[in-house]
C-alpha cells in the first residue's frame, strides 16, 4: 500500500516526491543510526514521506523528547498524524524556524532529511540549509540522503564535518551525509 501511494505521488508530483518507491529499511536504519537516543531532546525530520524514518524516531526517542515532522503533501502527513499523533506536524521545512518556536523548541539536537534538494531550486535550497543552520544546536548533526552527490560541495561549506555513507540497498541506491555544526555554533 505504501509503495503505490508513494509512486501516485511521484507521478503526480515528481520534482516533490524525488522517487518512485519509499525509502528501504537498510537506508533508514543508516539515516537513524548517528543519533544517540539518550541525549536526543528535540529531532525534527524533513520531508517525511510514508513515513519510514518516522517511524524509527517513534519508535526510539526517549519519554519527553519532541519530534517535528515536516511534510508538504496533506494526505501523507494526515495519515502520518493518524499513525503517531504524539509527534508534532508541519507542512513546510522552509518555515522551521517558525515552527520550532511554535513548540517551545530553542535548537534542535538532529534534524533529518529526506528532502529532494537536487530538483529545488537553488534559492529553495539556500532557504531551508539556512533554516537548517539557525534551528540546529552547536555540535547537533544534520543527517540527509541524495540519490547523488550533487549537495557535497554545498554541505562541506556550511558544517564543520561532513562525512559520506552509501546505502546500496535502496531503490535507487543512495548516500547518507551526516553533516555536524561547529561546536561554536558558526
Amino acid at each position: 500500500m505504501e509503495k503505490l501511494l508513494f509512486l501516485s505521488k511521484f507521478l503526480r508530483s515528481p520534482k516533490h516526491v524525488g522517487s518512485v518507491t519509499p525509502s528501504s529499511h537498510f537506508l533508514a536504519r543508516a539515516m537513524v543510526n548517528p543519533i544517540d537516543w539518550s541525549k536526543a531532546e528535540n529531532i525534527a525530520e524533513l520531508g517525511a514521506g510514508t513515513g519510514i524514518f518516522t517511524r524509527y524516531l517513534h519508535e526510539n526517542k526517549q519519554p519527553g523528547c519532541k519530534v517535528v515532522v515536516f511534510e508538504r503533501d496533506t494526505n501523507m502527513r494526515e495519515r502520518l498524524q493518524s499513525m503517531y499523533p504524539d509527534l508534532h506536524y508541519h507542512d513546510n521545512a522552509s518555515e522551521i524556524l517558525l515552527a520550532m518556536k511554535s513548540y517551545g523548541i530553542e535548537q534542535f539536537d538532529y534534524i533529518l532529511s529526506g528532502l529532494p534538494f537536487t530538483n529545488f531550486p537553488q534559492t529553495l535550497r539556500n532557504q531551508i540549509m539556512q533554516g537548517v543552520e539557525k534551528s540546529l544546536k552547536p555540535g547537533g548533526l544534520f543527517i540527509a540522503f541524495q540519490y547523488s552527490l550533487q549537495m557535497r560541495k554545498q554541505l562541506e561549506e556550511r558544517f564543520e564535518q561532513v562525512r559520506l555513507n552509501f546505502v546500496p540497498l535502496n531503490v535507487p541506491p543512495a548516500f547518507v551525509y551526516t553533516c555536524k555544526k561547529s561546536e561554536s555554533g558558526n
